[in-house]
């Protein structure tokens, strides 16, 4: 019986990859290894181009297995994911019936899986009225840039194809997909917290764009400096902050950006100015090692965990800088002493210590000082003053270590502090 031509062809090359199992490329020569390599990618795309024509007309395969479709049938047989079968039998679908110059461009070796996913993309994103014969100059545009780009630049051309095979109707169809997307991203926008019963919460969110960019921009405000001192080498002996990977100093620096809100600029919350309460028993805030409450909002609507713990260390931290109102609690759980504004440094004090300490003030620390702390000397829980004599700046990471038990300051010459383990 004689073998269809593709399954003819798939045979034929994996017996010749079998031929050159054993070889070793460490023998080729420079130039070998350069012409290997662009003949296996565009063999690669030519071999993906004759799997995804293919997988276009194997719907009657699902029959026989009750699969949903191709796909499924796909990611049974061959163990791959559902969503990567998904995503192939999509662009499958797409080559086949509605983009003929980007299935050719791979059937040549002209156009990677990569590249064309991207092209495919971008023509799919064009606005409904765009007539067929515009897309079909955008398709063989992109098409044609695609020898010399790659996905990434590809993307940004198609995003902006339309300037340049329909100029005249550019700026009106960017306007309404812009429209499109905007509306698209009110409707999907949400966030939601869930409580992991580890000591963290995790935040899910999903934002337009441009805000997603503004909370980046704002969070690249606490981390630059730090990575550019570890990017150049120049990060001091021991910062832990610099050996830090990338999602981590932004998951701080998100803590860092909600402890510097200023709450008396956010909207009215339950009748006052929107206020985060820290409760802590008189004996506590004076001890090294006890708890606080903080209360708050409800992570969930009618949910009962409106307050946290948290350690009395931090508690003090939080009385210094982040606008935290703290009450102290007698005997008999009553207000003892409700804090007020005046135990947070002042605009102008804040502005004076910038002036006089420029950078965090820790031993071998260069964080600026726009971005540290004001931190007590002599903790206002024990009768310490709000003053620039008593204040100095500190980063975020050793303004922690000074609130913890296990860290005792000592005051240098230079006004440096320089951190002891206490004994």
């Amino acid at each position: 019986m004689t073998r269809h031509p593709i399954i003819a062809a798939a045979c034929d090359v994996r017996a010749s990859l079998k031929a050159v199992a054993g070889a070793n490329p460490t023998f080729m020569a420079a130039g070998e290894k350069a012409i290997a390599l662009r003949e296996l990618v565009a063999a690669e795309a030519q071999l993906v181009e004759l799997r995804l024509r293919v997988l276009a007309d194997a719907g009657d395969l699902a029959a026989g297995t009750a699969a949903r479709d191709a796909a499924g049938w796909v990611a049974q047989q061959a163990r791959v994911s559902y969503a990567d079968a998904r995503a192939d039998l999509r662009l499958a679908g797409a080559l086949d019936r509605e983009r003929p110059v980007l299935a050719a461009a791979m059937r040549e070796g002209g156009a990677s899986l990569a590249q064309a996913r991207v092209i495919d993309r971008a023509l799919g994103l064009l606005p409904a009225g765009v007539e067929a014969g515009t897309v079909a100059l955008a398709e063989a545009h992109l098409v044609d840039r695609a020898k010399e780009f790659g996905p990434k630049e590809l993307g940004r051309i198609g995003r902006r194809i339309l300037d340049v095979v329909a100029p005249e109707i550019a700026e009106a169809a960017e306007a309404a997909r812009l429209a499109d997307l905007e509306a698209h991203a009110e409707q999907h926008t949400r966030l939601t917290m869930r409580r992991l019963g580890d000591g963290t919460t995790r935040i899910s969110s999903r934002v337009p764009d441009a805000a997603a960019t503004r909370l980046a921009t704002y969070l690249e405000a606490f981390t630059n400096p730090r990575v550019a001192r570890a990017q150049e080498g120049r990060a001091p002996a021991g910062d832990p902050v610099a050996r830090l990977a990338y999602p981590k100093r932004m998951g701080q620096a998100f803590v860092q950006l909600l402890e510097s809100l200023d709450p008396t600029r956010l909207p009215i919350h339950g009748g006052d100015a929107t206020t985060v309460v820290v409760t802590i028993d008189l004996d506590a805030l004076k001890a090294d090692l006890a708890t606080a409450d903080l209360l708050g909002a409800g992570l969930v609507p009618g949910d009962d965990l409106t307050g946290e713990a948290i350690t009395a260390a931090e508690a003090r931290r939080l009385a210094c800088t982040a606008k935290i109102l703290p009450v102290v609690l007698g005997g008999d759980s009553l207000p003892l002493d409700l804090g007020r504004t005046r135990r947070l440094f002042s605009p102008a004090q804040r502005k004076a210590l910038l002036v006089r300490d420029r950078t965090c003030r820790a031993e071998g620390c260069d964080v600026p000082g726009t971005w540290c702390e004001a931190h007590h000397l002599h903790p206002w829980e024990h009768g310490g003053r709000t003053d620039l004599a008593d204040g100095v700046l500190l980063c975020s990471h050793h303004h922690h270590r000074a609130h913890e038990p296990r860290w005792r300051l000592e005051r240098l010459p230079n006004g440096d502090h320089r951190f002891h383990p206490r004994r």
